[in-house]
């Protein structure tokens, strides 16, 4: 498979900027590669990128958004934070992405046992190690956790199955974050230039899910 050109970025649909994802992580899944000379594709980009989707992940080592969407160089932008949550700074990555480097698909893509969700469930014993910026960054997700708790529930990394309500809302809520905090996006969205979407990665499987 050779690197995106202009020309066929452009013609690249949303919803089969989509698909290529679904292909890819079924390749992944089934243990296959498409086939592709990876150093042509260096020389290829050399002079330009023309990616087709935006993918925000988690720094979490086994979720590489290239890896587990069978993807080349040149194909998608990366950007990872703990936690996969948007910031003006990333929301200006993506707004880069789409509206400047014509990405026509943004994917926030959450994954089961996220250590960063973790975190925030034992916030307190976090505090407790004196890391002020790891702990600005749990606080992140207080609201959410408070959202998704059942009355009576424990607070804990240990109860999985709030994890893993946690990991769906945290996605949405990222998703809901972008549309409001950022017009440009949003504007993309509704004259039907570009799909935000939200997927799960199962650490166990290899199998992304779409929310």
């Amino acid at each position: 498979m050779k690197a995106h050109t202009h020309e066929t970025q452009s013609t690249i649909t949303p919803e089969r900027a989509l698909e290529f994802l679904k292909e890819g992580n079924q390749r992944f899944v089934n243990n296959l590669k498409a086939n592709r000379d990876l150093l042509g594709q260096v020389n290829a980009t050399r002079e330009g990128q023309w990616p087709f989707a935006v993918v925000l992940s988690c720094i979490d080592s086994r979720t590489s958004a290239e890896l587990i969407f069978d993807q080349g160089l040149g194909d998608i932008f990366s950007i990872r934070i703990a936690g996969n949550f948007v910031n003006q700074d990333i929301l200006g990555s993506m707004e880069f992405g789409c509206n400047v480097a014509g990405s026509k698909l943004v994917v926030v893509l959450g994954h089961t046992k996220c250590g960063a969700l973790k975190g925030g469930l034992d916030a307190a014993q976090i505090e407790g190690l004196g890391m002020d910026n790891l702990n600005h960054l749990i606080n992140h997700f207080d609201p959410i956790i408070k959202q998704v708790m059942e009355d009576g529930e424990e607070r804990s990394s240990k109860n999985s199955d709030l994890l893993e309500r946690l990991n769906h809302q945290n996605v949405k809520s990222a998703i809901e974050d972008i549309r409001k905090q950022s017009s440009t996006l949003r504007m993309l969205e509704q004259e039907g230039k570009i799909k935000i979407v939200g997927a799960n990665y199962d650490v166990e499987t290899g199998a992304v899910s779409w929310l």
